[in-house]
């Protein structure tokens, strides 16, 4: 059987994971797309994707469009003669101009059980939610968002103490392996397509900068789930004395206790514990402005004040 050309469209490293398996495997990947080179780090100097790099690292054609909508880049995408188009994570709406390119169309790997979390960020939604269970869906593109038949899925389980990072690590490993189970009988999967019941689907908005401030009145276990999902991208943060402080770790206190919203109830050396709308929070692990993330245990050995019983965290939301 002739093998499939297939253009890789593509950006952050959950999506490079994917390309890592199609070229492991032996797939014909003839192009790759994945969105401009963005400034970085301290020096703001322009890094590339880790899609572009894994493409570069095969010496593939890497295209990179800021959109995807003007004819030229129809022209261009037609030119690569390709069958199949496999998006991950892309971040550019694919029109239909582009949807149509393919002669097999378009496959989306996306990180929930469609049709539950269509949208942006799936992860951060499913664990604010407090899902106990998520997943990868193997979706045949249309020009809906997130709207398309479904051709497989796979499942896992979201732990109580699973982050936004435990979390896409588990759906990358479960993305890798639909996709592969996927092309391994592509015309098997694909005239089995299920259409999605619209009435069962949820929308996963883009998690705002403003989510990522802690409003202790909220229970214990949502500012739990707060801080896990914010983990490595919008990390969740509370005000001390002015000052932002982020809370990296914690988790629901097995104690009872009676006080204002916000306020520390409990310090001991390798935590602290404040008192929430409904129960309270340990926490372990915090970033002090302009500094390092640290444990608390090791803050409380130079500043013990700082965390001490007493001290209440400010509940205003800066503008």
């Amino acid at each position: 059987m002739k093998k499939l050309r297939i253009c890789f469209a593509g950006t952050p490293a959950f999506a490079a994971a994917h390309l890592q398996t199609l070229l492991k495997a032996g797939h014909h990947v003839v192009a790759v797309y994945t969105q401009p080179d963005r400034p970085s780090g301290r020096g703001k100097k322009l890094q590339a994707s880790p899609v572009k790099q894994i493409a570069l690292e095969h010496m593939l054609p890497v295209f990179q469009p800021s959109s995807l909508r003007p004819l030229q880049e129809t022209e261009t995408l037609a030119s690569l003669d390709i069958d199949l188009m496999i998006v991950v994570a892309y971040g550019l709406i694919l029109p239909k101009s582009i949807l149509d390119v393919p002669r097999l169309g378009c496959l989306n790997v996306h990180a929930s059980l469609l049709p539950r979390w269509r949208g942006a960020a799936p992860i951060e939604r499913a664990l604010l939610a407090g899902d106990k269970v998520s997943g990868v869906t193997i979706m045949q593109m249309d020009e809906g968002l997130d709207t398309g038949a479904m051709l497989t899925k796979e499942s896992v389980p979201i732990s109580a103490t699973d982050n936004r990072i435990d979390l896409e690590e588990k759906l990358q490993i479960a993305g890798q392996t639909a996709l592969t189970r996927t092309l391994n009988d592509l015309e098997k999967y694909q005239s089995g397509a299920t259409v999605q019941n619209d009435e069962d689907s949820n929308y996963a908005a883009k998690v705002e900068k403003a989510e990522a401030f802690i409003d202790w009145r909220l229970s214990a276990p949502q500012i739990d789930r707060q801080i896990r999902a914010g983990i490595g991208r919008n990390p969740a943060y509370t005000l001390l004395n002015d000052q932002r402080l982020r809370i990296l770790e914690g988790s629901v206190s097995m104690g009872n206790y009676n006080a204002e919203a916000g306020q520390i109830v409990a310090s001991e050396k390798a935590h602290f514990t404040v008192s929430c709308g409904s129960g309270a929070l340990d926490v372990q692990r915090v970033q002090l402005p302009g500094k390092k993330p640290a444990t608390v245990k090791d803050i409380s050995n130079s500043r013990p004040e700082l965390f001490s019983r007493g001290v209440a965290f400010d509940r205003k939301q800066p503008k």
